[in-house]
């Protein structure tokens, strides 16, 4: 809406763009569910033994700098509880001098922040399932009722919300519409990449469809609310709070202390999930898989913590390097020719049959040379993300400047980076195949545990 969209433009940006996340998030999840084995381990069969260490610390790296950024946010929400419990809070006198760029009274909701985040790391992800329902239910309803507040502020009679259009036209709309799902659909690339890490949880292939349905459904309906409570807020205070936590800080000023902290602690709820499941999780399995004699999945969720809450200094980040997050969210440059080779290998190149303990055989199947370096892929990757790269750079540098032509390729990044990847590495193969890694039907773990009738049993029986 900043960029010239009006508020139904945005949420068919969004609809589309989450769609898509949804469609490619499952088919990545397939692999995983159907060995049971994360993207560290699938990633060899399409880049190699060694080659696929370089793509996961590309995703660990990744991770680990989010991890930082969310973990920021998730101190908004303390903060905000703390203002909610303690009035007082706004007055706390900072200590910290000013060029560190944090607050005592911010760097007390971060200490908090992160301690809350410890028991979750502790706790292995398969056992918190009680603890992501309880957010998916806590997160909708405190979500509709600050919508609800909204229009109660605003007035039911009040069409403003609805009533701006674009205020961009032509091909200048056209093209800014892609840039913004761009963005959408880049926000996801880490989903995307990782998906493995949860599906291989999933006691059969089937119960990932569930995905498709839940990742566009659950994000439109969050956009629209969003779009209604900044737009209300542009009526209610005269500018628009994009930040809902900035918008319920304004409450506690008005009596309404105990609606504030209760919306804040569902948001906190959420952001603790969040970068559980998609931050500390995924990196923990990159360093296991990196370094299995030292780092287990439990160890390598505290390392993540330490190194992208602490050593990363986010506060810096966020307030210091506004073209750091720019790369951050172009980062999907690099990560989408991954997705596009992984499941060019797994549908069409090898079928979706692999043989999984190869997987863990340095010099198995999946070796490809005496390197462990799938060239194919390697070539695949490269004509994927350098034709991108000239667009990339004016976000990281607003100095740098470059054609529109170059701009316009950059803003259909996922796309083309995407099927360049798929059709380049599935023609590679087509006409240089690795027929040693060929194999005539899939080799599970489940074909040495139980015949085939027993396949679909579930994970909790296998344990046992």
């Amino acid at each position: 809406m900043d960029v010239g969209l009006s508020w139904s433009m945005t949420l068919l940006c969004i609809a589309m763009g989450n769609i898509v996340q949804g469609i490619w998030i499952t088919l990545c999840g397939f692999p995983g569910a159907k060995y049971h084995v994360p993207f560290s381990v699938q990633s060899r069969a399409s880049f190699g033994y060694y080659l696929s260490y370089l793509m996961i610390a590309m995703r660990c790296i990744v991770a680990i700098f989010w991890y930082g950024i969310q973990a920021w946010t998730g101190a908004e929400c303390v903060q905000s509880m703390l203002y909610a419990i303690w009035p007082s809070f706004h007055n706390v006198k900072n200590t910290i001098p000013v060029n560190q760029n944090i607050t005592t009274q911010f760097m007390t909701a971060y200490v908090i922040y992160f301690l809350l985040c410890l028991p979750l790391h502790y706790v292995g992800v398969h056992k918190l399932r009680w603890f992501f329902i309880f957010k998916a239910i806590t997160t909708p309803i405190v979500s509709f009722a600050l919508m609800g507040w909204t229009i109660k502020e605003v007035g039911v009679s009040n069409t403003s919300l609805f009533t701006s259009g674009n205020t961009i036209h032509g091909s200048a709309l056209s093209w800014q519409f892609l840039a913004s799902m761009y963005s959408v659909i880049g926000g996801g690339t880490t989903l995307m990449v990782n998906s493995p890490d949860y599906s291989r949880f999933a006691p059969r292939v089937q119960a990932t469809l569930i995905t498709v349905v839940t990742i566009p459904v659950t994000s439109i309906v969050m956009a629209f609310i969003g779009v209604v409570v900044a737009s209300g807020s542009a009526i209610i205070y005269g500018a628009i709070v994009w930040d809902p936590l900035k918008l319920i800080d304004n409450w506690t000023s008005r009596g309404g202390r105990a609606a504030a902290f209760f919306v804040a602690f569902a948001f906190l709820l959420s952001q603790l999930g969040l970068n559980v499941a998609a931050n500390s999780m995924a990196a923990a399995n990159d360093m296991n898989c990196l370094f299995p004699r030292y780092v287990n999945i439990r160890r390598g969720q505290f390392i993540a913590a330490v190194l992208g809450a602490w050593a990363l200094t986010p506060w810096n980040i966020l307030t210091g390097a506004p073209a750091f997050l720019s790369f951050m969210s172009g980062y999907s440059v690099w990560l989408t020719p991954i997705v596009g080779i992984m499941l060019a290998d797994y549908f069409c190149v090898h079928k979706g049959n692999y043989n999984v303990y190869e997987l863990y055989k340095p010099h198995g199947i999946y070796r490809y040379n005496k390197y462990g370096f799938n060239m194919r892929a390697w070539i695949a990757f490269t004509v994927a993300w350098v034709p991108l790269l000239p667009g990339f750079l004016p976000h990281v540098n607003s100095k740098i400047t470059v054609t529109k032509g170059m701009s316009y390729l950059y803003d259909l990044g996922f796309f083309f980076a995407f099927f360049v990847a798929f059709f380049v590495y599935w023609g590679i193969c087509a006409y240089w195949p690795a027929t040693e890694t060929y194999v005539e039907r899939a080799v599970t773990i489940d074909d040495d545990l139980f015949p085939a009738s027993d396949r679909s049993i579930e994970k909790d029986e296998i344990s046992e």
